[in-house]
């Protein structure tokens, strides 16, 4: 099974929407919605892993961490994000990291 992270993104928060709405007119059913769900966790997933080449060096100070459900989530305070030319300075930032690897599911999901 893949990863839910991605449906809280502004593509997965409109897909949701439009899935919703779709039920709502009665022009899909609710387990048919669950499976395009399903499949965006897949797809934005394997994209996500097989075609961004780009690299970002971050710094910054660590407020909390926390490791739960093979899940790590860290809180850092201050940060500054680089790319090649580009720096970013932000206050706050929160980054939910998870096992990228394929743990177990078929080939076939």
């Amino acid at each position: 099974m893949a990863y839910q992270l991605y449906r809280n993104t502004t593509l997965g928060n409109s897909l949701q929407e439009s899935l919703d709405e779709l039920i709502q007119t009665q022009q899909i059913t609710p387990q048919l919605a669950l499976q395009v769900l399903l499949q965006f966790d897949k797809a934005i997933n394997t994209a996500l892993a097989n075609r961004v080449r780009n690299r970002v060096n971050f710094r910054g100070s660590l407020n909390t961490y926390r490791f739960c459900d093979n899940v790590w989530t860290f809180v850092l305070n201050d940060v500054e994000f680089r790319e090649v030319t580009d720096l970013v300075k932000v206050d706050k930032v929160k980054i939910v990291a998870c096992d990228g690897k394929n743990t177990g599911s078929s080939a076939a999901e």
